[in-house]
């Protein structure tokens, strides 16, 4: 056997044991199934694959859960899209995709646009507007007509050309927050952030700490921070979880919004904490 010859057998064994040792890696720094694939070797994983919505549930306030008229919630070109292009005026037709799984601890980022025009009959604030729920209830235990889950919501907002107008907002449908010891029972607070108009890609982060912290970030840097997210008492939704949920609320599902205006979601990925 020539020296070439014996180069080349080591050589390809060279390459299985890096194959082999790579795919290890994959499996044990990432802990992704065969349907959620590692987003990259930090542990990341996508939750929105790119090519249907099988790991989410879709619920539409006046609709059974998992009915989706319209195809207000669709894949497209590999892009989770908000659209009602179907309708030709908004008739109350709120809607929220929770992802199957619920969550503690973790760090959620995705990209986000605001794309054409609002649909007609949609309520003036809802304008360039969507959100991203996390510490939500069960979509199962939402009433059919309930336009929106008690949660904690990270609103996204886009400019409206002229107006400063912030993103990566807070607002707490059944819910209140903690900031600087203080209770905060007002709907919507502001963030720091500026204002993006047109319809760029933005990229949004969450990183929720069970009961503890919440951090928004927009493009990376922080604009938001509070803490104890908590069950409003006063809210008859969240007084009929009590029995199944605590007040303080440590986990609970993600989703995605839509409220009239259509929008894009793209690299929904997660990458859970240690508690």
């Amino acid at each position: 056997m020539t020296k070439v010859q014996i180069a080349g057998i080591v050589f390809n064994r060279f390459q299985g044991v890096l194959w082999i040792l790579c795919a290890v890696s994959t499996i044990t720094l990432c802990g992704c199934t065969a349907e959620q694939k590692c987003a990259d070797s930090g542990g990341w994983i996508n939750l929105f694959n790119g090519r249907d919505l099988d790991d989410w549930k879709v619920k539409v306030s006046g609709y059974e859960l998992n009915d989706n008229p319209g195809d207000i919630f669709r894949v497209e070109d590999g892009i989770l899209k908000v659209s009602y292009d179907q309708f030709q005026e908004f008739g109350g037709q709120f809607g929220h995709i929770f992802y199957k799984d619920k969550f503690s601890h973790y760090k959620l980022r995705l990209e986000y646009r605001v794309v054409g025009e609002q649909l007609a009959g949609g309520p003036g604030w809802g304008l360039r507007n969507s959100g991203i729920m996390v510490h939500s209830q069960p979509p199962e235990t939402m009433r059919k007509d309930q336009d929106f889950p008690v949660s904690i919501e990270v609103q996204l907002l886009g400019g409206d050309g002229t107006h400063e107008r912030s993103t990566g907002n807070l607002c707490t449908p059944g819910t209140h927050v903690v900031m600087d010891g203080v209770l905060i029972t007002d709907h919507c607070t502001s963030s720091d952030s500026k204002t993006y108009h047109g319809d760029q890609w933005v990229k949004a982060e969450v990183h929720v700490h069970g009961n503890d912290v919440i951090r928004h970030f927009i493009n990376g840097k922080l604009v938001m921070e509070y803490a104890q997210p908590q069950l409003d008492e006063t809210d008859s939704d969240a007084r009929k979880l009590l029995g199944t949920m605590d007040k303080m609320l440590s986990e609970g599902y993600i989703a995605l919004q839509a409220e009239s205006h259509p929008f894009e979601f793209r690299n929904v990925q997660l990458l859970e904490l240690e508690k």
